[in-house]
């Protein structure tokens, strides 16, 4: 077993979930992949199985009844990794929106005194790839907003390629995080900062999608805008950090 782990939620991934699967081993022998699958009908889950014949001791898989969110999805995946006895633990989209060849970025200034690092479109380096103008204003937007509520010196607070020690994993309560949707990564980097842990972005370029079907939505922008002020608030009278 590596002490990295890569955790991966799915759904309806088919087109992507093979691909990825060999692009992570490939980065090193101590990368080992988790996919968090949320019941995808089109079979995401068999293919990674059928992958499992040949890294039975690299591709692990977790099996869920249903689309029950992105949030809860990290949270299985981090349980598990701690479990393990997993050093790094990533989070990664199925898509290729992000690099696996980026992962060792991600993960070097772990090893120089960070505790979680950030890959950021919005740091100097940092880009999007074939994204349409109101997509860039919106993220673009999102981000300015968060950072003006949350006070947080992240210029990419909505990102969802991210490497945590798991020293940062332990210390927060994992089930006090309540967002589900894309919200959740937010509230992610900012409790683990509230608990004095340093951050560092990473610049990266994220490429849109080429195959498969975003899954944004109203609700999910709706929960960062008002769970994000929530969140907040909240952060005056409770801490994220888990009881001894």
């Amino acid at each position: 077993m590596g002490n990295k782990l890569v955790i991966i939620p799915t759904y309806n991934e088919k087109e992507n979930i093979s691909k990825m699967i060999t692009a992570v081993l490939d980065v090193g022998s101590d990368y080992d992949l988790l996919v968090v699958d949320d019941g995808s009908p089109d079979g995401t889950a068999e293919i990674v199985k059928g992958r499992q014949k040949d890294f039975p001791d690299r591709i692990h898989l977790i099996e869920r009844s249903g689309k029950l969110g992105l949030g809860t999805a990290y949270i299985t995946g981090f349980k598990y990794g701690l479990e393990r006895g997993y050093d790094f633990l990533f989070e990664m989209d199925a898509d290729f929106s992000h690099n696996p060849k980026d992962l060792p970025r991600l993960h070097a200034p772990l090893e120089k005194g960070y505790d979680f690092s950030v890959g950021s479109r919005y740091v100097k380096g940092g880009a999007t790839k074939n994204w349409p103008l109101d997509r860039e204003i919106l993220s673009r937007g999102a981000s300015l907003y968060v950072r003006m509520i949350t006070w947080m010196p992240i210029m990419d607070p909505t990102a969802g390629f991210i490497c945590y020690k798991r020293e940062v994993l332990e210390a927060l309560d994992l089930d006090k995080i309540k967002f589900v949707g894309y919200a959740f990564q937010i509230e992610m980097k900012f409790s683990a900062r509230s608990l004095g842990f340093k951050s560092i972005e990473v610049p990266i370029t994220f490429a849109d999608r080429i195959e498969g079907t975003s899954k944004m939505s109203s609700g999910i922008i709706s929960e960062a805008v008002w769970g994000v002020l929530k969140m907040k608030l909240n952060s005056f009278s409770n801490s994220y950090r888990r009881d001894s």
